[in-house]
């Protein structure tokens, strides 16, 4: 073998090394970035009892998986992109936003639900009792102003209410600000903060800590009953590059729901361990065993969304079902 040739054979070696360590390193990672609040307790579970790797080990793959925690749909969409995330976590008109943006480009889709939890737009003015109430004087604390899951189901409330014009009437006193600053504001008073669309557990410490809080309206009647609030969503580059990993993640979740229906109160303590929480022991248990919070994967009034959102314009692309913005995966579950 001549020296040209050792080269050749050197240089191909290289390259079959390097392509085998991206395929490697392609099954075998996962960055996961998930927001604040009790909605997201099925990836609390999923961390604590290190579902992934075991559903990975399952698959023959030794997964590592990084988690983050954002505020804001905004940050989770353009993370994302840019590609310093595989997964992330937000509501449902996010998500659709940026299956509409991506179709026939990165293709984002929905993985999975992570519950049908309501969200409840509270006030501590006296003088506000129905958003019709809402003038320029009042500010409303949402995470992610004008694109998130609180201000788009505003939005849908107010076309109602105002007329299709109307949509983005409270856009201009919507304030992206984090859950946990929101409520702390709500409770003190005396800030220009006084409405908050807020998510548990924070609406629960709201209306506990403050009589002058109240409820205007539910994420819930707003959309006609029980609906999803947050949901995890990825490119197709990595749902069909990473099938084990994908496929040992899904799993992870399905174990965490069922985890979460068979013990609540263990449900409720992993909550407490791995977010550090300070709430009441009574508190967490009670909002996990409330009844109007469902902590599962199966997608629930999903489409409402997608339907409204595309007659608003917000989104362009119309779906026929809520199947056109979830991977395939997620067909094993009823949804709607």
């Amino acid at each position: 073998m001549n020296r040209f040739t050792r080269k050749a054979a050197a240089l191909a070696a290289g390259l079959g090394l390097a392509v085998a360590s991206l395929a490697a390193h392609a099954e075998g990672k996962i960055s996961i970035a998930q927001q604040f609040g009790i909605g997201y307790l099925l990836l609390d579970v999923v961390r604590d009892q290190k579902l992934i790797e075991k559903h990975g080990r399952q698959q023959g793959v030794n997964i590592q998986v990084e988690w983050a925690s954002i505020s804001g749909a905004t940050a989770m969409n353009e993370a994302l992109l840019a590609g310093a995330l595989d997964v992330v976590s937000a509501g449902v008109p996010p998500m659709l936003t940026l299956w509409d943006r991506t179709r026939g480009k990165q293709n984002v889709k929905a993985v999975a639900a992570l519950g049908s939890l309501p969200n409840y737009l509270l006030s501590n003015s006296p003088t506000v009792k129905t958003i019709k109430d809402l003038s320029d004087k009042d500010r409303i604390a949402v995470p992610a102003a004008g694109v998130g899951f609180q201000s788009r189901t505003l939005q849908i409330e107010t076309a109602r209410v105002f007329g299709k014009d109307e949509f983005k009437r409270f856009d201009n006193i919507s304030v992206s600000l984090p859950h946990p600053e929101a409520t702390a504001a709500l409770i003190a008073g005396g800030s220009e903060i006084n409405t908050h669309f807020s998510s548990a557990p924070f609406y629960y410490q709201a209306l506990a800590a403050n009589k002058n809080i109240h409820k205007l309206i539910s994420s819930y009647d707003i959309l006609g009953g029980p609906a999803t609030f947050n949901v995890l969503y990825t490119t197709q580059k990595f749902h069909d590059e990473n099938p084990k990993t994908y496929k040992a993640f899904y799993g992870a979740l399905v174990e965490a729901a069922q985890l979460v229906k068979a013990d609540k109160a263990k449900a409720a303590d992993i909550f407490i361990r791995v977010q550090k929480s300070k709430l009441p022991p009574d508190l967490v248990r009670r909002i996990v065993e409330d009844p109007e919070n469902d902590f599962t994967v199966s997608p629930h009034r999903t489409f409402v969304y997608a339907d409204e959102l595309q007659k608003l314009g917000v989104v362009r692309n119309k779906a026929a079902s809520w199947k056109d913005y979830f991977f395939e995966e997620a067909y094993a579950q009823p949804g709607s």
